[in-house]
C-alpha cells in the first residue's frame, strides 16, 4: 500500500522536474531581445540567426558524434527547417515589421494551434480547461505587451503567424515521431540543418560584418550556447516527456521573461494594465500546467 501511494508522488515530482527544465528554454528566449539590443551588431538579423544555429549545431555534432540513420535523415531535415531554417528568418522579418507587443501576442496563440494539430495528427482531444488557459494566456500577453501605438502590418502579421504555426507543427510532429537518440543529439542534427540553410541566405542578403567587437562575440556566444544549444535540448526533452499542450503553454514564459528583463536591465516600467496582463498570463500558465499534470 505504501509503495502504491508513493508512486503517484514520484510521478508528480518527475512531471514537475520535466516541466521546470523545459520552461528554461522559452525563459532563455525571453532574454534574446535584451541581448540583441545591447550586445549584437545592429541590423544583422540573418547573421544573428545563422551564428545562433550553425556553430551550436556543429559543436553538438562534434561532441555527440552521431548522425541520423534511415528515415531520420529526412525527418531531421523537416524538423530542422521548421524549428530553425524557416522559423528564424520569419521571426526576424516579423520583428522588423511589427512592434514587439504585436509579435508576442501573435506568438502566444501557439498553444491553440498545437491543440488543433494534436486533434488531427495525434488524435488527442485537448481538455476545455487547457483551451481556456491558452485563451486567457493570449489575453494576458496582449495586455502585457500591446500598446495603443501598435501598428498592424499585414506582411509582418503573416510572417509571425506562419512562424508560430511552423513551430507548433514541429512540436506535434516531434511528439508523433518520437526520438531515436537523446535530445542533445537531435538538437545537433536540427541546428546544423537550419544553420546550413541560413548561411547562404545570410551571405547573399547581409554579407559579412566589417568589424566584430568583444561584446558581439559575448552576445553570439550566449545566444548560441545558452539560448540555442542548451535551450533547445531542454525544449526537445520536454516535448518527448510532456503533453504537447503543456510544452506549448510554456511559451507564455517568453514574453513574461522579456518584460522582466526589460524592466531590470533596460530600465523600462510597467503600467497597471501590464501588471494585470502579467498576472493573467502567469495564472493561465500555472492553471493549464496544473490541469495537465492532474490528468
Amino acid at each position: 500500500m505504501t509503495a502504491a501511494l508513493a508512486l503517484p508522488q514520484v510521478q508528480r515530482t518527475r512531471y514537475t522536474t520535466d516541466l521546470a527544465l523545459a520552461a528554461l528554454a522559452p525563459a532563455s528566449w525571453g532574454t534574446t531581445y535584451v541581448v540583441t539590443t545591447t550586445l549584437l551588431p545592429p541590423d544583422r538579423p540573418l547573421l544573428a540567426a545563422t551564428l545562433r544555429a550553425l556553430p551550436a549545431g556543429l559543436i553538438l555534432l562534434a561532441v555527440t558524434r552521431r548522425l541520423p540513420r534511415g528515415e531520420w535523415w529526412w525527418k531531421s531535415i523537416v524538423l530542422g527547417m521548421l524549428n530553425f531554417g524557416a522559423f528564424f528568418p520569419l521571426i526576424f522579418f516579423a520583428a522588423y515589421r511589427l512592434p514587439g507587443g504585436v509579435a508576442a501576442t501573435i506568438g502566444s496563440v501557439q498553444p491553440l494551434i498545437v491543440a488543433l494539430l494534436s486533434l488531427g495528427v495525434l488524435r488527442v482531444r485537448p481538455a476545455r480547461a487547457v483551451l481556456y488557459a491558452a485563451l486567457a494566456g493570449t489575453g494576458g500577453v496582449a495586455l502585457l505587451t500591446l500598446s495603443s501605438e501598435a501598428r498592424l502590418d499585414p506582411p509582418g502579421i503573416g510572417a509571425m503567424l506562419t512562424a508560430t504555426s511552423l513551430m507548433a507543427t514541429a512540436i506535434v510532429l516531434a511528439k508523433k515521431w518520437g526520438r531515436p537518440e537523446s535530445p542533445l543529439v537531435m538538437t545537433g542534427w536540427q541546428l546544423t540543418v537550419g544553420g546550413l540553410a541560413l548561411a547562404p541566405l545570410t551571405f547573399a542578403v547581409e554579407g559579412t560584418p566589417s568589424t566584430v567587437t568583444g561584446e558581439n562575440v559575448l552576445g553570439f556566444a550566449y545566444l548560441g550556447l545558452v539560448g540555442t544549444a542548451i535551450a533547445y535540448a531542454l525544449w526537445f526533452r520536454g516535448i518527448d516527456r510532456l503533453p504537447a499542450t503543456s510544452v506549448s503553454l510554456l511559451g507564455l514564459t517568453n514574453p513574461m521573461v522579456a518584460t522582466m528583463a526589460g524592466l531590470l536591465i533596460l530600465g523600462q516600467t510597467l503600467t497597471p494594465w501590464q501588471i494585470v496582463g502579467f498576472t493573467i498570463a502567469l495564472g493561465a500558465l500555472v492553471a493549464g500546467q496544473t490541469f495537465n499534470r492532474s490528468r
